[in-house]
This record gives structure tokens, sequence and C-alpha cells, in this order.
């Protein structure tokens, strides 16, 4: 019984190893620079990143606010945009990159009228 306790701690303590080491692996491309239109060609794929992910939370956040909140009919934010009103009875509006952008009440405007 200890000869086959003594190889299963010996399994383990040989695995768990080998998972330490297999984390601290380094890569050999860090030392070498990175070509101009590499950066560049990043650049705008980072860009394009970027927009993607906002518009997604604003679609995303103008959604939720839909769903969980009351619209705000006859008025507008500053910019035009849909004024919502929150379970605490606070005006907010959903910006571009999808955060809620809280406005006093006196700041909001008449709905225009197609």
């Amino acid at each position: 019984m200890k000869r086959i306790f003594k190889t299963a701690l010996f399994a383990v303590s040989l695995f768990a190893a080998s998972a330490s080491f297999a984390q601290t692996h380094k890569d050999s491309t860090l030392g070498h620079k990175i070509s101009k239109g590499a950066k560049k060609g990043w650049k705008a794929t980072e860009k394009t990143a970027s927009k993607v992910g906002n518009k997604t939370a604003e679609i995303a956040s103008k959604g939720a606010s839909a769903v969980a909140d009351k619209k705000f009919e006859g008025k507008v934010a500053p910019n035009g945009e849909t004024v919502y009103i929150d379970k605490n009875s606070y005006y907010y509006y959903v910006n571009s990159k999808g955060r809620h952008i809280y406005v006093k009440k006196a700041d909001l405007v008449d709905k225009p009228i197609k």
C-alpha cells in the first residue's frame, strides 16, 4: 500500500512540475523588431476592433435600457438622443460608447415634431 501511495505521489508531483514549466515558456519572437507595415496593420485592426466594440456596447446598452427602464416620450437629450428614466427616477441617455450619461431634467429639450 505504501509503495502505491509513493508512486501516485511521485506521479502527481511530476505532473505539477511539468504544468509549471509549461507556463514559464519564453517566446523567442519578443526580441525581434516589428516592421512598420505590421505596426500600421495592427493600428488599423485595433481601431476597427475598438469601433466594433463601441457599437456593440451601444446597441446592447440601448436594448437593455429599452427593456428595463421607461422611455421619456416628450423630451430628448441635448444631442437628440432618446432619454430613459431608471428605477431611481434619474434621466439618462446612452452615448456612442454604450455608457449611460445622466442629465438633469432642466437640460432636456422638447422632442421635434416630424
